[in-house]
């Protein structure tokens, strides 16, 4: 039973939603909020100390508080959310690397949870209808949050191999979406205009907000361990969901994801990898039979319900697609006129 539990990334949405909803859970004496910045909201009941995983000073502060459980919620899934590219794999594999070196030397931690991804299983044409935990990615990220995610689990592996005495859960998310959230999937599906693979109609799987929390607070309290799917019932498509957030759809090459991922970025309106690109193409299922038998878990939301409880708090497109393109067209170079003829055919609608 958790009593003294240390919460990474708690300055971000869904490590300070946790953290206070763990402070509140019989049982548990003390919950300790890790982050390089303040929360920026209050976060009652949870002592916050301005620490960085990446530094082995976290292995005072375990050893200080006498942490026994450990959330590890500070897996970054959006670069421009902590300054590009590099700090994000900086805190997402250097600073899981620290923390579990501090896990290892600490003598009262018995129990970790991981927040993880269901991006460890990529998207490919030759995915299988639903991915079981047991199951290996057809095709291995090869960049950003995936790949990250994909060495984190590994080190964690590494960690079980090593504190065979440590309860070890880790939990795949499918993508967290919902009225108050951010991350790269809520830009995307923001956007005046929706930039869709050309001939390609995934179906894609989400986890409300709401849901994901009660998953960790679960996974926290809770006894199970392994690797575990989370995930709301029933799929959506692409499509389905651009309908759903009213949106027009502009259908794009596959070949022109770079170029496309490029330009958002540019205009501050979304920022997607090409691996993330492929999953919008390809999409990807989970099996969530294991959430149910071994977590005890059962969303409140479906997938649909997630998707449109985040549709709800979108405004109308507006007039504001016109100048989307424009500023496309001021990005873009020759090359890419295909693309812009595409958006271009896009406003007009």
């Amino acid at each position: 039973m958790a009593k003294v539990v240390l919460v990474t990334g708690v300055s971000r949405y869904l490590g300070g939603l946790l953290a206070r909803r763990v402070a509140a859970e019989p049982g548990v004496e003390r919950v300790v909020g890790v982050d390089v910045i303040p929360p920026p909201h209050p976060v009652p009941g949870v002592e916050f100390v301005r620490a960085d995983i990446r530094n082995p000073m976290i292995s005072r502060v375990i050893e200080s508080s006498g942490v026994d459980t450990v959330v590890h919620m500070n897996v970054i899934a959006t670069p421009t959310f902590v300054g590009g590219r590099t700090p994000q794999k900086e805190i997402n594999v250097i600073g899981t690397m620290q923390l579990l070196a501090a896990c290892q030397k600490s003598s009262t931690v018995r129990r970790l949870v991981v927040k993880s991804s269901a991006a460890v299983y990529g998207s490919t044409p030759r995915d299988p209808a639903l991915f079981t935990e047991d199951m290996d990615a057809r095709r291995t990220p090869s960049s950003g949050f995936g790949k990250d995610s994909i060495e984190v689990e590994g080190y964690v592996r590494g960690f079980a191999r090593r504190r065979p005495d440590v309860d070890i859960l880790m939990l795949r998310l499918a993508n967290v979406i919902g009225p108050r959230i951010r991350t790269s999937i809520t830009d995307y599906f923001s956007m005046p205009a929706v930039p869709v693979p050309l001939g390609y109609d995934a179906r894609m799987q989400f986890l409300h907000e709401e849901d994901a929390i009660d998953a960790l607070v679960l996974g926290t309290t809770g006894d199970a361990t392994g690797v575990v799917n989370v995930a709301g019932d029933g799929v959506v498509t692409v499509l389905q969901a651009v309908a759903l957030a009213g949106r027009p759809a502009v259908p794009l090459p596959l070949g022109s994801a770079s170029f496309v991922g490029g330009v958002t970025r540019r205009l501050g309106l979304a920022d997607f990898s090409p691996d993330q690109m492929s999953f919008l193409a390809y999409g990807r299922g989970l099996d969530t039979t294991r959430m149910r038998d071994r977590l005890g878990f059962e969303p409140r939301y479906t997938t649909r319900e997630a998707f449109e409880a985040f549709a709800a708090t979108l405004g109308s497109q507006g007039p504001g697609l016109g100048s989307v393109v424009d500023a496309v067209s001021g990005v873009a170079g020759a090359a890419s006129q295909s693309v812009l003829t595409a958006l271009g055919a896009g406003s007009v609608r």
